[in-house]
């Protein structure tokens, strides 16, 4: 899928967890669902690191786009070193490493340690780099062109700044979920493993499938492309996409934000 629907639905994602913490007796402090939807939309867009079109890879300039080379190779390596007779040649990294549940737990428990063991400034950090995709992927129209990155960087880290404010104070969500000493923001990594899970579910969908499952293997395959029926697969940015998974998304984390703050 493109950018903004791998956004929509990891905001849509997260407003449902909402829904179902809150019918399971958790219920998420309004801070914290509002930031973990943004923190899933920006994570949705996390696992195209290795393709240098992608959002994320242009999000922070020269910086993102060194990273996007390393990630590309490095993905390349660990298929070329862990594949069977079954998978194909390849000749990059794309949809490989990055699209699959082990980087999303991985991606997800480090940002977690790193909001927990650099107290304020992790968090931060962790927050300015999700906020800038959310940005990027749910406005994509509004910034697109390179002249609009630096107001994006901009509104990210001032966003950022006000949200952990927000969230520090009693009762706004720091500790939610995990209330033991020093486990502060532990739940940031969640939307994020979440996020790069939405991600894969949704590419899978598409024509090429997603390797999510890696490194099970399945037959003859370590790299086996996950997906339904090729008769129900769809291009990305497709009418599909589009028209009908989109306003889908966009319903969806509606009814998922209302039923989060007990509106229905």
């Amino acid at each position: 899928m493109m950018g903004p629907a791998h956004s929509l639905s990891g905001a849509a994602a997260w407003l449902g967890v909402g829904a179902a913490a809150a019918a399971w007796d958790h219920p998420m402090p309004w801070p914290v669902l509002v930031t973990g939807a943004l923190i899933c939309a920006g994570a949705a867009l996390a696992p195209d690191l290795d393709h240098k079109a992608a959002t994320i890879s242009r999000a922070f300039g020269p910086v993102s786009r060194g990273v996007c080379e390393v990630v590309d190779k490095l993905s390349y390596a660990v298929y070329k070193a862990t594949k069977k007779q079954g998978d194909p040649r390849r000749s990059g990294g794309h949809r490989t490493l990055t699209h699959t549940w082990v980087w999303a737990v991985l991606l997800g428990a480090g940002c977690s340690a790193l909001a927990v063991g650099t107290d304020r400034w992790g968090v931060l950090a962790v927050l300015f780099v999700h906020m800038v995709l959310a940005i990027e992927g749910l406005l994509w129209r509004a910034t697109r062109g390179s002249s609009s990155d630096v107001l994006v960087w901009l509104l990210a880290a001032a966003t950022a700044w006000i949200v952990v404010g927000v969230l520090d104070e009693p009762g706004n969500g720091s500790n939610w979920l995990f209330t033991e000493p020093g486990q502060d923001y532990l739940w940031v990594g969640l939307p994020i493993v979440l996020g790069a899970l939405v991600h894969d579910i949704g590419d899978a969908l598409t024509v090429s499938g997603c390797p999510i499952l890696w490194p099970i293997p399945v037959g003859r395959k370590r790299w086996y492309p996950v997906g339904p029926p090729k008769g129900m697969r769809f291009r990305a940015g497709s009418w599909v996409e589009l028209k009908v998974l989109m306003p889908a998304f966009m319903v969806l984390g509606g009814m998922g934000c209302l039923a989060a703050l007990n509106f229905i």
